[in-house]
């Protein structure tokens, strides 16, 4: 019994004993504390909310980095939270535990460690902060996501020598859509990455929607400005300005399409004293121009070569691709053609070729993209023409994307002379009709350099001469395509042999057939809508009388370089619409007179015609309104038409070929009110052209020539009478193998009104004289030649002394082009005269 009881005591006796030391007071207060522990623990979670509200709006809003002891907090608040949490839980087992009217617990160790436990939580600390964030350190330069470039290495050691110059502050890199340029833009930003400099690098991107506006806040979140919504253009260009004056900054501004006003954005301009730099790019080169006018310092991205072409499109299509079968690698090379080394295009066709993995499949894409029609191939027509695209977008107005879209006509890598595609589009109407035509013509340059400028047209080999990228013109065909307006039926260049089919002739706009192989034109085409025709560079024999019936509106026809084309359709009559009539290039024989039904004719081309023998009486004075009319190297007798040319009250362009005529008489031309443009070609009996005194008695004889131009013409002596020309800007003597002087002073003197006459030439700006090897005088007394801008001299070894003097081309900045060994030779009138012009040479490049 003594033992039972004993044991039965000694719980009762230690709580007792814990009460006794104090310890009952935790005991006792379980249950109050608790519930104080619950308010606590919401009171807390209140606070995380709020101070991760201000974190957020400090992080997000303002680009703000937290703070190191908030971090802190919210990371012990967290833990606190959770072990707060805990307790409360496992509450209800302690309470249980209580005995005694709540002054004793059953098990009293545990319950006291918990008290003290819940006590020491609720002397936390508050969180209680004035500030929450600060601005971030700001990296120099900060990594981005790029490709490998492929092929660049030259145009990226370009920029990054341009660089290294002190005096190089902005650099311009410009180049076709699509060809690479915002990759390259990533490598000189990895180049600032990975290398150890004391530039602060930016980048941004401009937009066609409020440029400058995006870029500032680009350029704001960079170097740590807070992003404050309000503010104006002018207030934040303020800010950026008070940053970047005081950094040496390297900006990477990618893809702007007009001036960007830098000044105006707050970016200092470039070079400053601590050699700060500007680089961007941009599909157009004026863009280039406007913003940094040293094109040395404007650098195009080129296409591709070919073996650098086949890498890239062998990385996206594959080796495993490629080596499928045999046939696929050899047709691969075929597509890699095509894509005419435009990454865009190799990278878009390349993925779209990754699945395909049978010879048929590869034969197909290889002839669709041949046939300029990539949009079938998937994610071509999605995904590469839509880029491409923007730049015809971005074009002025309908007249230059009209323009742009007229170059596709033309085969693949067709050198395009510049004055017959002008005179294309004049004929079309394209230009402003209101405008006489040497404004036209000018409009239409200023349309090509505007094309070029944008990278939808290049130079050509020659200057007279522009091209279209492949992949470029394809686009522009995909355009036409979609485009409720323009209709277009292009099969030039594809080796035809037949005439070709369509379902809805009625809806073309625009044809060309050019550069085939067809033979016979047998099948009536009804196309009501139908504006130019291209039929050049066939193996026409037959064109069927009826083939132009149903061509109502038809203004612009080329047939130039069809070798065995006789003889025209008599029913070429019906083109009663038709402005251009192209004929040029050997095969016709005769003219049909039916050809007088053309009233509308205002560009006739009979050039290199050298089988025409037959033209009929008073046809060619029957196309009252003609403006061109181009007969050099026709087989027909000049000057048995040369009467019939006074009733062209509209010419401004004439070129000609006499045959056996030794003296020619310019008086039919000389009172043509609007003859801009005179051209006498392979004149080979051609001695002398008259100057008659009744000539010169109207003041108005070839008042309107500009441009006068003599080649092949191997027994002209002298060319005196385009002196007549008052206000002549040109002057071109090519291959003139007899000709000895330019201006006789006899034939001159033999007219009183021009004896001693000072103001030869008054308004002549260049002179060209090419292969005239007896030349020995131009003129044998100076000239003032106050418009003189250019001379260029080739190939004329007896021409020792130019008629200039010291007061010659007085204010103009005179260019001299020569040969080196000729200059050495030429003779001056006095020293003043050497001092004044040796500034002026330039040497030719053999």
């Amino acid at each position: 019994m003594g033992n039972i009881f004993s044991i039965s005591l000694d719980p009762i006796i230690t709580r007792c004993w814990d009460c006794a030391t104090g310890q009952a007071s935790y005991i006792y207060n379980l249950e109050a504390n608790l519930h104080a522990l619950q308010a606590e623990v919401a009171g807390l979670k209140e606070l995380r909310t709020d101070l991760m509200s201000r974190v957020r709006i400090a992080e997000d809003e303002q680009q703000l980095k937290r703070l190191n002891q908030v971090e802190g907090w919210l990371s012990r608040a967290e833990t606190l939270i959770n072990d707060a949490d805990q307790l409360i839980v496992q509450s209800p087992q302690h309470v249980e535990n209580l005995c005694m009217g709540g002054c004793c617990s059953t098990h009293p160790r545990s319950s006291i460690k918990f008290e003290k436990q819940i006590a020491k939580k609720l002397q936390e600390e508050n969180g209680d902060f004035s500030d929450v964030a600060s601005k971030p350190p700001i990296l120099s330069t900060t990594k981005r996501p790029s490709e490998p470039t492929v092929g660049l290495e030259a145009n990226f050691n370009q920029v990054w020598n341009c660089l290294q110059k002190e005096q190089v502050g902005i650099i311009g890199i410009y180049g076709l859509g699509g060809v690479g340029k915002t990759t390259f833009l990533n490598q000189i930003n990895s180049k600032f990455h990975d290398m150890s400099h004391d530039y602060h690098v930016i980048w941004a991107v401009a937009s066609q929607d409020r440029p400058i506006e995006k870029v500032q806040d680009q350029i704001a979140k960079r170097i740590g400005l807070l992003a404050e919504g309000l503010k104006s253009i002018e207030e934040k260009a303020e800010d950026i300005f008070k940053v970047l004056c005081k950094k040496k900054f390297a900006l990477l501004l990618d893809d702007i399409w007009e001036w960007f006003d830098l000044t105006r954005a707050g970016v200092p301009l470039p070079p400053k004293e601590n050699g700060s730099k500007v680089i961007f790019t941009t599909r157009r080169r004026d863009v280039c121009c406007q913003m940094q006018p040293n094109m040395d310092n404007n650098i195009r991205v080129e296409c591709l070569p070919p073996g650098e072409a086949f890498k890239l499109f062998e990385e996206k299509v594959g080796s495993e691709t490629l080596r499928m079968h045999p046939k696929i690698c050899k047709l691969a090379e075929a597509a890699v053609e095509e894509c005419a080394g435009l990454p865009l295009a190799l990278i878009t066709i390349g993925r779209a070729m990754a699945s395909k993995k049978t010879p048929r499949e590869w034969e197909y894409a290889t002839e669709v993209l041949r046939q300029s029609a990539a949009s079938v191939l998937p994610g071509v027509g999605k995904e590469m023409y839509p880029k491409l695209r923007f730049s015809y977008d971005c074009l002025p107005d309908e007249r230059f994307r009209s323009c742009f879209l007229y170059c596709s006509l033309y085969p693949e890598d067709f050198l395009i002379n510049e004055d017959e595609l002008i005179d294309c589009w004049i004929g079309e109407r394209l230009l402003d009709e209101h405008a006489n035509l040497s404004n036209s013509r000018n409009q239409g340059h200023f349309i090509i350099g505007s094309l070029i400028d944008a990278c939808l047209l290049e130079k050509g080999q020659y200057n007279d001469r522009v091209k279209m990228h492949d992949v470029i013109r394809d686009m522009a065909l995909w355009i036409a395509g979609e485009s409720e307006n323009e209709r277009f039926f292009v099969k030039s260049g594809v080796q035809l042999k037949e005439q070709p089919k369509a379902k809805k002739w009625e809806e073309v706009t625009r044809m060309s057939l050019m550069e085939n192989q067809i033979e016979n034109l047998t099948e009536i085409l009804e196309c009501p809508n139908l504006q130019t025709l291209f039929l050049g560079r066939n193996d026409f024999k037959v064109i069927m009388d009826d083939f132009f019936n149903f061509m109502p509106m038809l203004r612009v026809l080329d047939l130039s370089e069809n070798m065995n084309l006789e003889e025209l359709p008599v029913g070429i009559a019906k083109l009663v619409s038709l402005e251009h009539l192209n004929l040029s290039g050997r095969g016709i024989k005769k003219l049909p007179v039916e050809m007088k039904a053309l009233a509308k004719l205002k560009y006739l081309n009979l050039e290199g015609t050298g089988d025409l023998k037959m033209i009929p009486q008073q046809l060619i004075s029957s196309f009252s309104k003609l403006q061109v009319l181009k007969m050099e190297g026709c087989g027909y007798g000049c000057s048995l038409v040369l009467e019939e040319m006074e009733h062209l009250k509209y010419l401004n362009v004439l070129t000609l070929t006499f045959g056996v005529s030794r003296s020619l008489n310019l008086m039919a031309l000389a009172k043509l009110q609007h003859l801009c443009t005179f051209s006498l070609w392979y004149c080979m009996d051609l001695e002398e052209v008259k100057i008659e005194r009744n000539i010169i008695e109207g003041a108005g004889c070839f008042h309107s020539l500009r441009y006068v131009t003599v080649g092949g013409c191997n027994h002209l002596r002298d060319v005196s009478w385009a002196t007549f020309a008052p206000h002549l800007e040109d002057l071109w003597i090519l291959g003139c193998s007899s000709l000895e002087e330019i201006i006789s002073e006899e034939k001159l003197g033999e007219v009183a009104e021009l004896k001693g006459n000072s103001n030869l030439f008054s308004k002549l700006e260049r002179l060209m004289l090419h292969r005239v090897h007896k030349l020995s005088t131009i003129y044998c007394h100076a000239l003032p030649f106050p418009q003189l801008k250019q001379v260029y001299i080739r190939g004329c070894p007896m021409l020792k002394k130019l008629p200039l003097n010291s007061n010659s081309a007085k204010g103009q900045r005179l260019i001299i082009e020569g040969e080196e060994g000729w200059w050495k030779d030429v003779e001056w009138e006095d020293e003043s005269t050497q001092t004044a012009f040796l500034p002026s040479f330039k040497p030719l490049i053999s």
